[in-house]
């Protein structure tokens, strides 16, 4: 698949697997060499406006982590440019699935995250080793459902029941706000 293009929607099993592929592939061209903070968000949405995914520098995720790694989102000629540099800093966006969620129903998504908790906790452990990289959540289902989860497992999440909603579509102020409640938080 190459860099610009958009995984299909699967029809089966076999083909959500290829899908989840497709995406860690994209993830995969900017994975950081030491992964200092791994995000976790819901799943890549239902759009072409995939975190890894060339493409605007202004969407609302790509603007929103870049800023919190201390970055300009449009201080970067190309989006890929600053996907480069946020690996660079340390940084890896994971979803807590891979099927595009944004579109179904609540009770849905929170299926299908549960039901993808251990593909989930299997490639944390791959990025993550130790269990010691920091490990901040964002979105208030993926907070409400993964926290509990992870810190039974031995992973260090950042947010400590501090819910971050998901930084787009009137969310921004909040997000902000919530973020520098978390004292562990640091600013790349």
């Amino acid at each position: 698949m190459e860099r610009g293009d958009s995984p299909q929607k699967p029809e089966n099993e076999e083909e959500k697997q290829m899908q989840r592929n497709e995406y860690l592939d994209l993830r995969d061209q900017y994975k950081p060499v030491s992964v200092k903070l791994a995000v976790i968000a819901e799943s890549p949405p239902d759009s072409d406006l995939y975190f890894y995914k060339a493409g605007r520098r202004s969407e609302a995720l790509f603007a929103a982590l870049t800023k919190l790694a201390g970055l300009d989102p449009l201080a970067f000629a190309t989006k890929e440019d600053g996907l480069h540099e946020f690996a660079r800093r340390g940084w890896i966006l994971v979803d807590a699935t891979y099927e595009p969620v944004n579109k179904l129903s609540k009770s849905r998504r929170r299926q299908i995250i549960c039901r993808d908790y251990q593909l989930l906790h299997a490639d944390l452990e791959q990025i993550t080793p130790s269990q010691v990289v920091p490990l901040l959540l964002i979105k208030e289902n993926v907070c409400r459902i993964l926290e509990p989860r992870l810190v039974q497992d031995g992973f260090n999440v950042l947010n400590r029941g501090v819910v971050l909603p998901f930084p787009s579509t009137g969310q921004q102020t909040k997000f902000w706000n919530e973020v520098r409640t978390i004292p562990e938080f640091r600013y790349s």
